[in-house]
């Protein structure tokens, strides 16, 4: 985690200013709401960056979380900053100079948006108490509306984290025809029940505070300060990780910073969190903070996988899903459930859990931009290609399982091996050359499974659909019978548990195409026979001791005698020299260091 000043925060460039650039639209229907009622004369702000392509398809909607707004990102240099600026704007993840970016005030809130402040036209006077409960469907119902008065049929993609990654998911399931790809940072099918907590304790917070007077306090001298200051204060807690929580308080605890607050600041945490809250009082109202955290924590997308199989079911569009791994607000089993619905409804999911220790905050911060900016960046720049095609075949950078530097020879004959249009799941993909090569041979149904989220990166920017996952925790999430082929390419030397691996590739796929190094191999058996040094060679098993990748050392009889123990029947094998770049007939044990099988469960 970078290291940055103590009082810094996603909060940081967040004020209370007029937003310069900010337009409203009035939406002439009644808008009839999901739980009951409806609003009339609805008003909703909202702000535009870049330029609409004549064909308007290159907008793209960011929905923002439960305290952002319609100023995503400053206009120029004389604007204020916006609240996403790392990631908006020009030459950033979302690129203004290519896409035309809309982001509006959430339906509910307080900066230009018909909400609890805004005037109810049958009084006169502000909602307060009387507004409506919304949801997040309501939410995405207005901005569809926007969408409409701008002359849009269609999103190049829907972007949001947290509660803007509810609005993006709701987007796919309502309106699956108008969206071609979402981006999902931080979020979830529903907040767990501890995360509901803490938003029912920032409302009583709000509701109990003396200055409330049920939600009317527009023409009192005082509002409900200091319940409002105190639900960010709870808010706070849960958007850092305990690792930020170290970093930022711990070497001082008890040097607190002297802020202005009536809030205790005995500890340096007790002052950041004063701080935070009395700033959050300046451009927030508490109605607003009670109407839109009940909207989040009435989303729910259902609890197992059916339920959530059957919620994403109308989707089209292709996905990018993002956690962050010290998430625990939003944690991020909560976004390997919807990507597991969305791999068992065959949709074209991408997923990275990306290390971080900044909490929550995570998409907002810099620390990790590099990663989850520039898969962003991959995945709407393949979106807005007019046709996808793959990049050159090159091999990318090697990850922790990849073993070749140089041309994959094994790659030539596994192409070969692929059924023409058939389906694959490639475990532990690397950087995605393979299936680059069978997506230009028009493959259908293509999906790669890697651990490494630098990986990951380069599959994402050359199109591939690609889901992180360690490979010894099982493949769930995929269907018995659901790939033509699974392949399992110079991985399997780095598996630890090697029977449950070819034991679940062998039930997603109708055969398994496995290649493995042959530690058999005649130099190698001489430089530990004649020489008594830890054997490596010229060309698949080039590795010294003390970088190599494998943890097993096998021969191809060894995986022979496995598949004759295991009831796996092997239906081809093809033994590889790669040194010389051959094909091996003779006493494949002692003269190939490489071995591709063909395989399926015996009967």
């Amino acid at each position: 985690m970078a290291k940055t000043s103590s009082f810094e925060s996603s909060d940081s460039e967040r004020h209370a200013r007029p937003l310069r650039y900010v337009q409203t639209c009035r939406v002439a229907a009644e808008l009839v709401l999901d739980k009951g009622g409806s609003l009339k004369d609805v008003t909703v702000a909202y702000e535009t960056y870049g330029t609409l392509a004549p064909a308007k398809d290159n907008a793209i909607l960011i929905c923002h979380a439960l305290s952002g707004d319609s100023h995503v990102a400053r206009h120029n240099a004389e604007d204020d900053p916006g609240w996403w600026d790392i990631f908006v704007g020009p030459g950033k993840a979302v690129d203004t100079d290519r896409y035309f970016v809309v982001c509006t005030n959430l339906l509910g809130g307080c900066r230009g948006t018909t909400g609890p402040s805004s005037l109810d036209p049958r009084t006169g006077k502000p909602y307060g108490r009387d507004f409506p409960t919304i949801t997040v469907r309501d939410m995405v119902e207005v901005q569809r509306l926007l969408m409409d008065e701008l002359g849009l049929r269609h999103w190049l993609a829907v972007v949001g984290g947290s509660l803007g990654g509810h609005q993006a998911l709701t987007w796919a399931i309502n309106y699956p025809e108008r969206v071609r790809g979402v981006v999902g940072l931080a979020t979830s099918p529903r907040l767990t029940s501890q995360a509901l907590a803490f938003d029912v304790v920032a409302r009583n917070a709000i509701i109990r505070d003396p200055h409330f007077h049920d939600g009317q306090y527009y023409d009192k001298p005082r509002g409900p300060h200091v319940g409002l200051a105190l639900a960010r204060m709870i808010g706070h807690i849960t958007y850092l990780s305990p690792e930020a929580m170290k970093a930022k308080f711990e070497t001082d605890r008890l040097n607190p910073r002297a802020v202005a607050t009536e809030f205790e600041k005995r500890f340096s945490v007790g002052s950041y969190l004063g701080y935070q809250g009395t700033k959050f009082v300046e451009r927030f109202d508490a109605n607003s903070y009670v109407v839109l955290s009940l909207a989040m924590d009435l989303f729910d997308l259902g609890a197992t996988l059916e339920q959530l199989r059957s919620a994403l079911s109308p989707a089209q569009c292709r996905w990018l899903i993002l956690s962050f791994t010290s998430d625990w607000l939003f944690r991020p089993e909560q976004s390997r459930e919807i990507v597991n619905a969305l791999a068992a409804n065959r949709a074209q999911v991408s997923y990275c859990n990306i290390q971080s220790a900044c909490g929550h905050d995570a998409f907002l911060l810099e620390d990790e931009l590099d990663i989850y900016g520039e898969m962003t960046r991959g995945f709407l720049s393949k979106l807005a290609a007019s046709t996808e095609v793959a990049e050159p075949l090159t091999d990318g950078p090697n990850g922790p399982t990849s073993i070749f530097q140089q041309h994959r020879l094994d790659y030539d004959r596994i192409v070969e091996l692929v059924p023409p249009g058939g389906s694959v799941l490639d475990l532990g993909c690397g950087s995605g050359s393979l299936l680059a090569r069978l997506k230009e041979q028009n493959h259908r149904h293509l999906v790669g499974v890697e651990l490494d989220e630098h990986n990951l990166l380069t599959c994402i920017h050359r199109g591939l659909d690609v889901i992180q996952a360690d490979l010894n925790k099982g493949l769930a999430a995929f269907g018995t019978g659901e790939f033509d082929s699974v392949i399992l390419s110079q991985t399997l030397q780095a598996v630890f548990d090697v029977e449950t691996v070819i034991r679940e590739m062998l039930r997603i796929g109708r055969t398994g195409i496995v290649s493995i190094p042959n530690f058999a191999y005649r130099q190698l058996r001489r430089m530990l026979a004649e020489e008594g040094r830890a054997p490596k060679s010229g060309g698949v098993l080039h590795y010294e001791w003390y970088n190599t990748p494998n943890i097993r050392f096998f021969t191809i009889d060894d995986f022979e005698d496995f598949c004759r123990a295991k009831h796996i029947r092997v239906h081809r094998r093809i033994a590889l020299d790669t040194e010389a770049g051959t094909e091996v007939f003779e006493d494949p044990n002692l003269n190939a260091d490489l071995a591709i099988f063909v395989l399926s469960n015996d009967g």
